[in-house]
């Protein structure tokens, strides 16, 4: 299936709607404005439906289990788009700005092909929202395994405010189809790529030397601990973030390091926190078959790749927590299996510098006197975003996405002398 025209047509009708697609989006930017308010005030009538419990069947034939539409309806709210705009934008981010000897007006980049990752439910939409949201046409190709749900969305955003129809575009397209690929990047004026690193090269291939190319790359996230004694309330939240992730997304814990380089202390930490990690996992009890299939796999390659020489294993109720000899950032083996390692504040940034271009999310546990120490240390490494233990993959109003703002990305500033 596919969108365009604000309706949903079958993938038998994707020639035709390429072979036009030049001839209408040149008519849409020539003729066509779309503001920061109608998309605001479309996304809002459509949480108010959500809310209402109008789409709850839909819903349940989409989202993945254990997700909730509870989870989506931050994206369905004036507030948060409204405040997304104020922080990376400014107040009346569209309006002339006055300078000495020109006006500086900003402007939509044009025209946005997203291509999407399925690690996280919504984030397809979620991309095409910010690219509508500066009034860019945007072209988005669906990640394998989307199921319907980005179409059905987009589908109703649609219907709720039609203007909205122009400068909407979604195909299931796989990746190799490279031809159709190669003709939405020659439409598109920026390339917004979400996924691994291979994903990213390709986009780069995809992209040309002529066209913006905007990366939201795989991010490796992880928890710092430092001090002796730590809340139990925190722990209990750490573990909740790691059981109901799964490990999936890039604000995922990762690796609980601990600022220490005794392997006792690490030890005895593993022996604490197992059973805390395992009592969580009773919560999810659906998931404990998934946690133990990835914790005996990742053990069975840690072993046969010599990795496992040195380590300690803490199990408990399907869980993990493996104690490493490396300090290495690293993806952990997920769903509730998880690296714990020594780290020194003394070796942080060394060790952190070495991946800084998957450094994302810290999550820090710490005295208070050496918050602001640590919180420093972790920014100078490369971290982009701190937070407590259990909002790691928690939503600001506000906040940038990996260090950057994106609707600044999404837009051009035009100078034009008086």
């Amino acid at each position: 299936m596919l969108l365009a025209h604000g309706k949903l047509l079958p993938d038998s009708a994707r020639p035709q709607v390429l072979s036009r697609l030049r001839e209408e989006i040149d008519a849409t930017l020539a003729q066509k404005r779309l503001s920061p308010d109608l998309v605001v005030d479309a996304l809002a009538a459509l949480g108010d439906r959500v809310r209402a419990g109008e789409f709850d069947d839909l819903l349940s034939r989409y989202l993945p289990p254990g997700v909730t539409a509870g989870e989506l309806l931050p994206l369905l709210s004036r507030e948060f788009w409204e405040e997304k705009l104020r922080a990376e934008l400014g107040e009346d981010p569209f309006a002339p700005k006055e300078q000495a000897e020109t006006v500086t007006h900003r402007l939509p980049l044009g025209v946005l092909l997203h291509i999407a990752a399925g690690n996280q439910p919504g984030l397809p939409v979620y991309s095409a929202l910010e690219g509508l949201l500066t009034g860019n046409i945007n072209l988005l190709k669906l990640p394998h395994g989307d199921k319907g749900l980005s179409l059905a969305a987009l589908s109703l955003l649609c219907q709720t405010q039609p203007a909205l129809a122009d400068f909407l575009y979604a195909f299931d397209l796989p990746s190799s189809h490279t031809q159709e690929l190669q003709t939405l990047a020659g439409l598109a004026d920026g390339v917004v790529t979400w996924g691994s690193d291979a994903a990213i090269l390709a986009a780069r291939q995809l992209a040309g030397p002529n066209c913006k190319l905007m990366e939201w790359g795989h991010r490796l996230s992880f928890a710092y601990l430092s001090g002796e004694d730590f809340p139990e309330e925190d722990l209990a939240a750490l573990a909740e973030h790691i059981l109901s992730t799964g490990g999936r997304l890039c604000s995922s814990c990762q690796i609980i390091y601990l600022d220490t380089a005794d392997r006792a202390f690490m030890e005895t930490f593993c022996e604490g926190f197992a059973p805390i990690l395992g009592g969580m996992a009773r919560r999810f009890e659906s998931t404990r078959a998934l946690s133990s299939l990835y914790g005996h796999t990742a053990l069975l390659e840690r072993v046969v790749t010599g990795k496992a020489l040195g380590e300690k294993l803490f199990r408990d109720h399907g869980c993990s927590l493996i104690a490493c000899e490396d300090p290495q950032l690293e993806l952990s083996p997920m769903e509730g299996n998880v690296f714990v390692k020594c780290l020194p504040r003394e070796q942080l940034l060394p060790v952190l510098r070495a991946r800084k271009e998957y450094l994302q999310t810290a999550a820090l546990l710490c005295p208070p006197r050496d918050r602001a120490l640590l919180t420093d240390l972790l920014a100078r490494a490369g971290v982009t975003r701190i937070t407590r233990p259990g909002h790691m993959s928690a939503a600001f109003p506000g906040e940038a996405h990996d260090g950057e703002y994106p609707l600044a990305r999404y837009t051009k500033l035009v100078d034009i002398e008086r």
